[in-house]
């Protein structure tokens, strides 16, 4: 959760410095609920013996912006977190979110022209 909360903080932090538009918290926390939730509802069919849902759905909800929440689910469900191939994707997927975001935030990135308006 450590991971998480500096995220958020970073997040945080350059919102109130005006390199990041708020909303971005907002979209950040809300994937990763949804995101997390996710999780949980695949965390249950896996238990149950039921449709699960694919290795490929968590992983493009982490990529849009979900990670906090799958590394949260991944810690506190104990779910998917041992699966070493699952892994290797997943933190591939964390650094390009967090590799667009950087650029994206830049001076020279179109995030901030985007929701400057919103």
């Amino acid at each position: 959760m450590g991971a998480c909360s500096l995220f958020f903080a970073i997040l945080t932090l350059a919102a109130l410095t005006g390199k990041l538009p708020w909303p971005m918290i907002w979209l950040y926390a809300a994937a990763s609920l949804v995101t997390f939730v996710t999780y949980r509802i695949d965390k249950s069919a896996a238990r149950q013996g039921s449709r699960r849902t694919p290795e490929s759905t968590l992983h493009l909800l982490a990529l849009m912006g979900g990670w906090p929440g799958a590394l949260i689910a991944q810690q506190h469900l104990r779910h998917k977190s041992a699966k070493t191939s699952f892994q290797l994707v997943f933190g591939a997927t964390v650094l390009l979110n967090c590799g667009a975001l950087g650029l994206l935030s830049t001076q020279a990135g179109a995030l901030r022209s985007m929701l400057s308006s919103v």
